[in-house]
């Protein structure tokens, strides 16, 4: 089933895995739909299976900024491991995909049945605390251009391919810069031969050149997902599954 290229879900026992499946339904993630708003009581979890998702701060007088992105390696909903029932961000689809998506009261059945998903989804929560705080620290002290390069790596790898698309106008909401700077960094990512941008479509021509270019915080948030849960090479993207 599609659902089982979610690493997570990968990771239970065999019958817990089953059950969890039996329990949601796969659907489509359409770019740009709004999964979750802040504050607002959690309808549904998402294990994607293909695509992804930004995790989104907003900020009174801004469009917000990226802290975070989810994809076949995570899910979108994780604090229920902890009983919260609402989440502290916006959740857009940033790639296009499909997803196993759960209703929380079924979701909250199948943690309290299953001890292992518990332990997963702990582990997963400090993950998501990781990237969040590298993600605040590469915001404040991080140039544009390595930020850009590091944004690309992590779309890369959850597209699972070295070509997507994006808008320059996207990018900026994303990195929470104005439009000129976006296109200042990209063209210099173009002129050393790391990338190909045009009208919206990214490919990735030197991925090692790219890695050398982002800052350290794409490599750190690596670390932390590989240290806890490991990579698995049938759900590897062009760089691993992180």
């Amino acid at each position: 089933m599609p659902s089982s290229r979610n690493h997570l879900i990968r990771l239970l026992p065999p019958e817990d895995c089953k059950r969890l499946i039996a329990a949601g339904d796969s659907v489509p993630l359409v770019l740009t739909q709004v999964l979750c708003e802040p504050e607002a009581p959690t309808r549904h979890v998402y294990f994607p299976a293909e695509g992804f998702i930004s995790l989104v701060a907003k900020v009174e007088g801004s469009a917000g900024v990226e802290v975070g992105m989810i994809g076949s390696e995570g899910m979108l909903g994780a604090q229920l491991s902890l009983d919260v029932l609402t989440a502290p961000l916006h959740a857009l689809v940033q790639g296009p995909g499909s997803a196993l998506r759960i209703e929380t009261a079924a979701f909250r059945r199948e943690l309290a049945l299953s001890p292992s998903l518990q332990r997963l989804l702990k582990r997963y929560v400090y993950v998501l605390m990781a990237q969040l705080a590298n993600s605040a620290a590469c915001q404040r002290f991080h140039l544009v251009n390595a930020r850009l390069a590091r944004w690309l790596l992590m779309s890369a790898d959850r597209a699972r391919a070295e070509t997507f698309h994006v808008t320059q106008e996207f990018l900026a909401y994303m990195l929470g810069v104005r439009r000129v700077g976006v296109t200042t960094a990209a063209v210099a990512l173009q002129r050393e031969g790391l990338i190909e941008y045009h009208r919206g479509e990214i490919h990735v021509l030197d991925r090692e050149g790219l890695e050398k270019a982002a800052c350290t915080c794409y490599a750190c948030d690596k670390r932390s997902y590989d240290a806890l849960f490991g990579l698995q090479p049938a759900v590897d993207g062009p760089g691993g599954i992180y």
